[in-house]
């Protein structure tokens, strides 16, 4: 596992196959949704794309964002701040809250002290209170508070729960916590793969949330072209796609590069991350947000680039491009392009979290990431899936097919500054329409939600 980055109705024809043709993109061996072992990723390092922890001692109250810019010089937000950056209260006020819908969100080691810290959360910004339920997958260890591959994976659970539950607030959340022990030599993949399967089998999920990755150059084989180390691993999405499941990932924090193997070293030029990169998930990028303390822009946003990471974005290693990129092959080339759409995640623009799971360290924290834009994006596809009134599944082909339609049909919002340039490497700069930076660029949620229904 990657150690945590913690500082952390005519749309509707267009789905009709998406999901065949995008899963024939690779050629991916012996079809691994049967009931085959899950294949091993030896050596390949998991991620949370979570970044930007400020301070390592929780605040006892979070700061509105006049008093982050005087205390810290940074733009710090609320969950209130963003539904009103977002346009959300306008759904809420048409009764679209999530309701009967189930996010699945993944996580590693999870937190034992999830259900009281969103209940803090809660009463803080004054959501409505909802059971969290955890569901234990594989050998999970006892918490360790002192354990940093233990806390990371908690503050990345916290914030993957606390923002999906606010963006959606009456939508169910499933947190799955799976047995992953670094020291163990173990790698997480199949297990999280493994339990994403039997949830969609059981019919409990109608979204999924994944803010992990790993970088596509470590998985064994890639180097020579072989490429079934991670095909393989594909099983669970090729399952979402028959059950009409959407499934989404974070792009990544460390822009145009990732990671090497050792989890440590970033690559010295362009890489990109799976699952982030699978032609059957939406990619989530990262965006800054420039808001007032009422949660009202005053700039538009841009590419998520501050001093603590920026949004990944790239073309895929493993993957051809699929169908549902042809209108943008000008970009992408012949691959997979990522990421698909965008959402906050900068750190200069971060979100307000209480944890407690580490007494030492209870209370507030200031955190970004793409961590923070998949889950708030699950929020919004559970408002659609509530919308629709069904599940809206694989959403790639919706949103290719929503581009050329008019801002005030379509709720899809351009990004045009910034880029995802990290380190020593030069990454991509937003322009007018896709890029491989903010991808379709961002949302107005109210229309977005009521494009992508039908309705």
């Amino acid at each position: 596992m990657r150690s945590p980055r913690t500082l952390r109705r005519a749309l509707a024809l267009l789905a009709v196959g998406a999901t065949a043709l995008a899963a024939g993109t690779v050629s991916t061996g012996s079809d691994a949704a049967g009931t085959t072992a899950a294949p091993s990723a030896a050596g390949v390092h998991v991620r949370p794309a979570s970044a930007g922890r400020v301070s390592a001692v929780g605040r006892t109250s979070p700061l509105s964002t006049s008093q982050c810019l005087a205390e810290l010089g940074l733009h710090c937000y609320s969950p209130l701040q963003y539904r009103e950056a977002y346009n959300l209260n306008a759904l809420c006020r048409e009764g679209v809250t999530g309701k009967g819908r189930t996010i699945v969100i993944v996580d590693s080691f999870g937190s034992p002290t999830i259900q009281h810290d969103l209940e803090v959360f809660d009463r803080q910004w004054g959501l409505p209170d909802t059971q969290v339920e955890v569901v234990k997958w594989g050998d999970v260890p006892p918490f360790d508070p002192t354990n940093p591959e233990h806390t990371g994976w908690a503050g990345e659970a916290t914030l993957d729960v606390e923002y999906a539950h606010a963006i959606a607030p009456d939508a169910h959340i499933i947190l799955v916590e799976t047995g992953v022990a670094e020291t163990e030599g173990t790698t997480g993949l199949p297990e999280m793969m493994d339990a994403e399967r039997a949830l969609i089998r059981s019919g409990r999920a109608d979204v999924i949330s994944q803010s992990f990755g790993a970088t596509e150059n470590t998985f064994p084989g890639y180097d020579k072209g072989d490429f079934r180390s991670l095909t393989d691993l594909r099983y669970a999405f090729k399952e979402a796609a028959a059950h009409d499941v959407t499934v989404l990932a974070s792009s990544g924090d460390a822009g145009a590069t990732d990671y090497q193997e050792n989890g440590t070293d970033l690559y010295p030029y362009r890489v990109n991350s799976w699952p982030s990169s699978d032609p059957l998930v939406t990619s989530i990028g990262g965006t800054q947000l420039t808001l007032d303390d009422a949660g009202k822009r005053t700039a538009p946003d841009k590419v998520w680039h501050d001093a603590y990471g920026a949004g990944g974005g790239g073309v895929s290693g493993v993957f051809e491009r699929p169908p549902y990129q042809t209108g943008v092959a000008k970009v992408t080339g012949n691959h997979r392009g990522t990421p698909d759409i965008s959402m906050s995640a900068a750190v200069d623009g971060g979100a307000w979290t209480y944890e407690s799971y580490d007494p030492a360290r209870a209370g507030w924290h200031l955190t970004g990431g793409t961590s923070e834009a998949a889950p708030v994006f699950s929020g919004v596809v559970a408002l659609a899936d509530q919308l629709a009134g069904r599940r809206l599944g694989q959403l790639n082909w919706r949103l290719y097919g929503m581009n050329p339609l008019p801002q005030q049909w379509s709720g899809l919002v351009d990004v045009t500054t910034g880029d995802n340039s990290w380190d020593s490497v030069t990454g991509y700069q937003a322009t007018k329409g896709y890029d491989l930076a903010s991808g379709l660029g961002t949302i107005d949620a109210h229309r977005f939600v009521h494009a992508l229904a039908g309705r």
